[in-house]
Parts: C-alpha cells; sequence; structure tokens
C-alpha cells in the first residue's frame, strides 16, 4: 500500500465568524486522490473563542481538525503554532475570511511538484459589497497577486499559500513575533526564505476567494495597508544595505514617492489611477520611513479588547 502525502492547511483566526464558510469550503473542495488533508486551527484570541464554532462543525468535515488556543493578538504566535504542530510534508495557509475553489489545494500541491518550488503562492480574488466605492470596484485594489522582478518572486503572503517543510531555506524558520501586531511579518518570512536560497513559484488556478468588509473598502484602510507595507519593504532593505547603499535606497524610494504623487495630481480627474498613484506615493513614503527605523504602525492592536 502507498503511503499519502501528508498536507496539513493551517488557518490562524480572531473572532471571525466567516471562518464557518472557509472551513465548509475545505470541506467542499477536492480531495488530492493521493493526498491525506488534516486542518490545524490556531485562536488568537484571549479566550478560546472560536472553540464552539469548531466543534460544532467536526460532524461536516471529511477530515480530522487540530484545534489550537494560542493568546492573543499576535498573529505570528498563531503562524508559528501551525509550523510547530504541522507533521506533514506541506503546509498550506489560508485566511479566516476566505473561501477555497474546488481546485485550490491540488494545484497548489500540483505546481509544487511540477516546479520542485519551496513555496508556492496561488492568487486571491476579492469581491467587494455595494457599500464599496465604484472607483473601488473599477480598480480592484484588495485582490493579492505576487509581485515579480526580474521573473524572479522575491517574497510572499500567507493569505494564500503552500510550504515545503522540509526545504532547507525554511529549516527552522518561524515568524517574527516582534512583527504580529504590525503586520509584514508573512513578507518578512518570505523575504528570508528566498535570501537564503528559497524559490517561490506561482499558481495562477489555485483560487481562494476573500469578501472586502465596510471597514477595509475605504481609501483611509487602503493608505495605512500600503504604508506599512512600505514600512516593512523598507526596513528588510535598511538589514542589507549600510551608508552609501541605505542612501542610495532613500533616494530612489523619495523619487517614487514624488512621481507618484504628481502622476496623482495629473490623474486627478480619473479615480482609479488618481487613488492607485496616490496609495503607491504612500507605499514609497512608507519605504523611506522603514528604511530610517522608524516604529511600525500596528494594524492589530486595536482588536485586542476583550469579547463582549
Amino acid at each position: 500500500m502507498i503511503e499519502k502525502l501528508r498536507v496539513d492547511i493551517g488557518i490562524c483566526t480572531f473572532r471571525r465568524p466567516e471562518l464557518t464558510e472557509t472551513l465548509r469550503s475545505l470541506a467542499a473542495m477536492k480531495q488530492p486522490a493521493d493526498a491525506l488533508v488534516h486542518i490545524i486551527l490556531a485562536d488568537n484570541d484571549v479566550t478560546p473563542s472560536a472553540r464552539g464554532l469548531v466543534e460544532a462543525l467536526r460532524p461536516e468535515l471529511p477530515f480530522e481538525v487540530t484545534y489550537l488556543h494560542c493568546p492573543a493578538s499576535n498573529i505570528s504566535l498563531a503562524r508559528n503554532a501551525c509550523l510547530d504542530n504541522s507533521t506533514a510534508e506541506f503546509l498550506a495557509f489560508i485566511d479566516d475570511d476566505e473561501t477555497a475553489s474546488q481546485e485550490w489545494l491540488a494545484q497548489l500541491l500540483e505546481t509544487a511538484r511540477s516546479t520542485g518550488a519551496d513555496a508556492v503562492l496561488g492568487p486571491v480574488k476579492a469581491h467587494y459589497g455595494q457599500s464599496a466605492p465604484s472607483w473601488m470596484r473599477r480598480g480592484d485594489f484588495h485582490s493579492t497577486l505576487p509581485v515579480w522582478v526580474g521573473g524572479d518572486i522575491r517574497t510572499g503572503y500567507t493569505c494564500n499559500a503552500l510550504l515545503k517543510l522540509k526545504a532547507p531555506s525554511l529549516e527552522g524558520r518561524r515568524f517574527k513575533l516582534a512583527l504580529g501586531r504590525s503586520g509584514g511579518e508573512d513578507t518578512d518570512f518570505f523575504t528570508g526564505m528566498h535570501r537564503s536560497g528559497g524559490r517561490i513559484a506561482f499558481a495562477p488556478e489555485a483560487w481562494v476567494h476573500e469578501p472586502v468588509p465596510e471597514a477595509r473598502a475605504s481609501l483611509s484602510w487602503l493608505a495605512k495597508r500600503r504604508f506599512r507595507s512600505g514600512q516593512t519593504h523598507g526596513r528588510l532593505l535598511a538589514e542589507s544595505a549600510h551608508g552609501l547603499g541605505q542612501l542610495r535606497h532613500l533616494a530612489l524610494a523619495a523619487a517614487k514617492f514624488t512621481y507618484c504623487v504628481l502622476a496623482a495630481v495629473a490623474t486627478f480627474p480619473a479615480p482609479v489611477p488618481r487613488y492607485r498613484y496616490a496609495v503607491r506615493a504612500l507605499l514609497h513614503a512608507g519605504v523611506v520611513s522603514g528604511l530610517l527605523g522608524h516604529e511600525a504602525i500596528e494594524q492589530y492592536g486595536a482588536r485586542e479588547a476583550p469579547s463582549r
């Protein structure tokens, strides 16, 4: 009898009722015939608030679920709990407000096998409500795809990813606790992996779907998100550049910021390019902030208040 490939799926959760639909989408997806799937669910709340939801859904799920309580309000703690408790060959990550397409896991595994990459990323399709601004829906500001630099993917994200856990570039690698409240821990993780020789591939048909809640369908949320992303990138640049190298990075980021501001002004009558250049300018401003060592803004600290 041929032993099945073991694949764990890590889900980090924090007070999200959408987790129900995430788990049901995994139950409905096409199960790779040669894979044994196991769910690791890491609850990042102060109290084990997701335990009841998980227990209620167990009869509907065709795979084993390990529930972990790992408080509190630091996403890196939850991600590391998934890594520490995975005993499989592969660990996939999906967010607790996303739903997987039927071919999601099969496509990630197929790409991992065909490319031999240490990590595989899939696309995230954002779905907007009617209350979202029309320019935001037309420009699709929330969907997620990898960024290629010279044909190479140099960093990644955990909202749709598969890791080959025995790869040398992932040996002992963990998410930094210092970034678990500001965000950017996934960018840091994949950048470090790539710098250690790890290769990142893309599975274009491994779709997951993500609703955009009203709180995120705003220019202020996008602005904060892009600025924080820039801070992470700037900090990573600063780790490998000093003296004149850092000055060059600062000058380039400042030049890009200026260009984007001017482009936003030039395209003012057209909302989609105007806002695209505006949030891009904020990303480059964040790079300058990160290069100068400024403290990263916190995205998740406000969620720490106890459940009511």
